[in-house]
């Protein structure tokens, strides 16, 4: 009776009710991930939104680990690319962020080919090691030619990396962030997601405890649950109008506050790749779509005004404009704590750093792993909030270090704004890894808190720090032996690539969109 007994009051603390608070991208994917615990551990899960709220939806460019979470789903990679009108994603073309006309490739994974399939007897792990020696003895190697993604950028193709023998490469997606919205909405209500339509005039907490006992819709209704999502976006109507947790600034570190966001015609090719261009006052994006081109100008209101960005915008358009400037404020940062009581903070309600690098969707992902880890009953105990919060925290503060590094590491000096990047004060945990990587060329990254060693290094070396030495213990190389080993390394890419078809080519004949609107 007593096993009986316990085992009967553990199925009474289960959460029977989810409660996700706003929709867009951070809703729909809350939505679709928790769906598939009804699976194993029946419950209901509602979302509201209501359609008097916008959505931002400034971030169409995404990271690797989409394709993990669309996995994990079951979704179809041609459908899904086909529904809301993606394109290939394989890394980030820098412009200008160095110095004016200076250049540089941000590929998604450094690798491009196996050994083996080289005919070479070097490990690829092994050539940024060497090369960033030569750098240090002086030379200027091109890491980019080593890169499978960099390499069929250039070339303007793509191929699924299972379509070419023994290549070792990464990629993403460009996509329309309110189609994919739209998709994982039909996903999620298929497998028993509610969807109430209605705007939240006030959340009602519990006295005893302070956990969030319901909210309440402007036309009366009441929808009280045992578990809140807040997916409010900068809103934050829970996290943080009603649970009043603080807000951790970092604007001092990324000035940028403001962006414009427009979408234009299409008149290029569609290349597999998203473009940063460093303006005077911040940097503008283009994302290259199946349907359109998006763009948008990040800017900082402290060294220029809204109409001047608004207008550098529109003059650097490749096309016509197809919707007026659509104008998105925000401050980075994030919360003290993204997981308070029984309310847990996804996606902008949880903190911002800014469109570059494409990290807001991948937040958004690591924070609904973390709380299906972690996944709580209706208590809601501190010692899962707790530690959730210790791991979500770091991986938050290195993106931000990242991010930062675009601006502090410049040669620029040609306005107001990047005399200030350039002569900040930085993050001590950036200030040492840039030191560590000055004199010694090593890092101390964490992939799993966010990007791994070669983004670091990419945006390091072609952003002006080079070394001043390398690791003492790196085996002496042949110089003339290690230069042909590579050059069949470069061949070996060189030939793969020319196996893939051009971008709009493979998108045309597997997951062209069917019905392209503007």
């Amino acid at each position: 009776m007593a096993e009986g007994g316990a085992l009967k009051s553990a199925a009474d603390r289960r959460i029977r009710k989810i409660v996700i608070v706003g929709g867009g991208t951070a809703g729909w994917m809350t939505a679709a991930k928790l769906s598939l615990l009804r699976q194993r551990e029946p419950c209901g899960i509602v979302l509201v939104e209501s359609d008097e709220i916008g959505i931002v939806g400034v971030g169409e460019s995404t990271l690797p680990t989409m394709r993990i979470f669309n996995n994990a789903l079951g979704i179809d990679e041609n459908e899904f690319v086909s529904k809301t009108h993606a394109t290939f994603k394989l890394g980030i073309e820098f412009v200008d962020w160095t110095r004016i006309g200076h250049s540089y490739f941000g590929p998604l994974l450094a690798q491009g080919f196996s050994a083996e399939a080289a005919g070479t007897q070097i490990e690829l792990s092994s050539i940024d090691k060497y090369l960033l020696k030569r750098a240090v003895d002086g030379g200027d190697p091109d890491f980019n030619e080593y890169s499978m993604c960099s390499v069929a950028a250039r070339e303007n193709r793509f191929a699924r990396p299972k379509n070419v023998p023994d290549a070792v490469y990464s990629y993403s997606y460009q996509l329309d962030a309110s189609l994919y919205a739209k998709y994982l909405r039909g996903y999620a209500e298929q497998r028993g997601v509610e969807r109430i339509e209605g705007r939240i005039v006030d959340v009602q907490l519990r006295g005893e405890n302070g956990f969030i006992d319901a909210v309440v819709l402007k036309s009366g209704q009441r929808i009280e649950g045992d578990l809140f999502i807040d997916c409010s976006g900068f809103h934050a109507l829970l996290i943080g109008k009603a649970l009043k947790v603080p807000y951790i600034d970092w604007t001092h570190w990324l000035p940028c506050d403001r962006a414009w966001a427009v979408p234009c015609e299409s008149t290029g090719r569609l290349t597999p790749y998203t473009q940063a261009t460093a303006r005077e006052a911040g940097w503008q994006w283009r994302i290259p779509l199946q349907h359109r081109i998006g763009n948008g100008y990040v800017f900082s209101s402290k060294f220029t005004s809204e109409e001047r960005a608004r207008e550098l915008l529109l003059s650097n358009l490749e096309g016509r404009p197809l919707a007026e400037p659509r104008l998105v404020k925000f401050a980075a940062g994030r919360r003290e704590q993204v997981w308070v009581k029984n309310c847990v903070s996804v996606g902008l309600s949880s903190g911002f750093v800014e469109p570059l690098e494409s990290t807001s969707i991948q937040f958004i992902q690591v924070y609904l792993e973390h709380l299906v880890r972690q996944f709580p009953d209706r208590d809601c105990s501190p010692l899962l909030s707790d530690d959730y919060n210790c791991r979500v925290a770091p991986a938050a503060e290195a993106v931000r270090d990242f991010i930062i590094l675009h601006y502090k590491a410049t040669e620029r000096e040609d306005t107001e704004f990047w005399r200030y990047c350039k002569y900040m004060s930085v993050p001590e945990s950036l200030a040492v890894t840039m030191e560590r990587f000055r004199r010694y060329g090593r890092f101390s990254i964490n992939p799993s808190d966010g990007f791994g060693v070669r983004p670091w290094l990419t945006v390091m070396y072609n952003q002006g720090i080079t070394p001043e030495s390398c690791s003492p213990l790196l085996a002496p190389v042949d110089d003339k032996a290690m230069q042909a080993e590579l050059a069949k390394v470069r061949a070996g890419i060189k030939r793969a690539v020319q196996s893939m078809p051009r971008h709009e080519d493979f998108i045309a004949r597997n997951c062209s969109a069917k019905a392209v609107s503007v």
